[in-house]
């Protein structure tokens, strides 16, 4: 089973399928690619303009696994739908935060 996000040395890489303009903010659970890449996918409210919708990405995903919005970075994709996001954080913690981020169905809306 492919997952949506790799542990590093520093925390993990996360693999986000964005999409801006939605009406709430809100984590959608694992979304598959035609490729069979599994993604986490997340919605967000602000539109992608000037890196708008990449802060209110990061801003949801920090809040959603309790972290400093500074602990995340997005290091691929900054005008792309796919997203590489590093997060910097005790592993051990992130990675069973990361785990009930990807449950189907959690539809989370922070």
């Amino acid at each position: 089973m492919a997952l949506f996000y790799k542990m590093t040395d520093d925390g993990a890489r996360l693999f986000v399928r964005a999409s801006p303009g939605a009406r709430k903010d809100s984590i959608e659970g694992v979304w598959r690619g035609a490729d069979g890449e599994a993604r986490l996918a997340v919605k967000v409210t602000a539109p992608p303009d000037k890196g708008k919708a990449n802060a209110a990405i990061l801003k949801l995903l920090a809040a959603a696994l309790g972290l400093a919005k500074s602990a995340l970075t997005v290091t691929a994709g900054e005008t792309s739908r796919l997203k590489t996001i590093d997060v910097k954080a005790e592993k051990k913690a992130l990675s069973a935060a990361l785990k009930k981020l990807g449950e189907p169905g959690t539809g989370k809306a922070i």
